[in-house]
């Protein structure tokens, strides 16, 4: 089913507004909206709230952060899952697809099994993620096949399953006492320690990522038509599949460098926002990320509030992400 683009963005654009209202008030010290409301009014110049100091420290340092690195994560996912799927012309690609999230994963690993400050753990699964894919690609480019998608992707799952294994050696050799729940925790994503300063360093690798997306967002839509189609358009395949891959594996890599592997989001999000839109990549794109957004901070302030213990957003998208594949499937249409 379809809906006007303008209704749908707007009312999207609402949805996030008011899960973020939500979010920034659920949780173990919960906040009554209407202190939301005015803890935000003030910073837009209205008489400062009779409020605990507390509430503006859980609201700015805490949550905050935590809701803007949800977002961007949600968005980032989404907007990888959707460049990937039109490189490959598959639905079921996702980011990991290339291996950035098994790269990102032993960059990651090796940094907590060394000891490392949370910084270079997060430098780490950033650089492992982008070296992955170098890998990926060099490799993908220099198979004697005629068809380069499927060389990527025999590559992907091959370096995948490699680098699967270094992180499945680190954790056998890891304390079980603190190194091991570390890295498990990590696997699973968490937005619990985001700050200022990562919430900073996200924002900044996704613009990164997203910029080769948008500029080349008009030609995407060739990559639906046979390569031979494409060349006759005069469009640069090699050059427009270079730049989605590169900024599909920026915006994972940062996603996963700041807030751990998060699965499902960059599968399951351009299904449903092709069931709005259509498979047009500039409609389908901004739509996927908000999406995407909605669902990460739905998923995240779920979490949070649902028990004493927080679960893992990971484990969550998981559950969530797998029915919905299913359902979204049974209800696809053929375009």
């Amino acid at each position: 089913m379809r809906y006007s683009y303008p209704v749908l963005l707007a009312g999207l654009a609402l949805a996030l507004l008011v899960a973020g209202l939500i979010a920034l008030g659920s949780g173990s010290f919960p906040l009554p909206l209407v202190d939301v409301l005015r803890l935000l009014a003030a910073q837009l110049g209205a008489p400062p709230p009779d409020l605990p100091a507390s509430a503006e420290t859980v609201l700015w340092q805490i949550r905050g952060p935590r809701v803007l690195a949800a977002l961007a994560v949600g968005a980032a996912l989404a907007a990888s899952g959707t460049a990937l799927q039109s490189v490959f012309r598959n639905p079921l690609a996702a980011p990991d697809l290339l291996g950035v999230s098994a790269g990102s994963a032993v960059g990651a690993v090796l940094g907590i099994f060394l000891g490392w400050a949370i910084w270079a753990i997060q430098a780490a699964a950033f650089v492992g993620g982008l070296a992955a894919v170098a890998v990926v690609y060099a490799i993908g480019t220099a198979l004697p096949l005629r068809d380069r998608t499927l060389s990527l992707v025999l590559v992907g799952i091959a370096v995948g399953s490699m680098l699967g294994s270094v992180v499945a050696l680190v954790k056998t050799l890891a304390d079980p006492y603190t190194q091991l729940p570390a890295i498990t925790f990590w696997l699973l994503g968490s937005f619990a320690s985001i700050g200022q300063a990562d919430l900073a360093g996200l924002a900044l690798c996704a613009i990164a990522g997203l910029i080769p997306l948008l500029l080349m967002r008009w030609r995407a839509d060739a990559l639906m038509l046979s390569d031979d189609e494409v060349r006759a358009l005069g469009v640069g395949l090699p050059l427009l599949r270079l730049s989605l891959v590169v900024g599909a594996t920026l915006l994972t890599a940062a996603t996963v460098a700041a807030a751990g592997i998060i699965g499902w989001i960059g599968l399951v999000v351009p299904h449903a926002a092709r069931l709005l839109v259509g498979a047009s990549f500039p409609r389908l794109l901004p739509v996927a990320m908000l999406l995407g957004a909605l669902l990460m901070l739905v998923i995240d302030t779920v979490g949070r509030s649902i028990g004493q213990a927080e679960l893992p957003p990971g484990v969550l998208t998981a559950l969530i992400g797998a029915p919905v594949l299913f359902v979204l499937m049974l209800r696809r249409r053929d375009d």
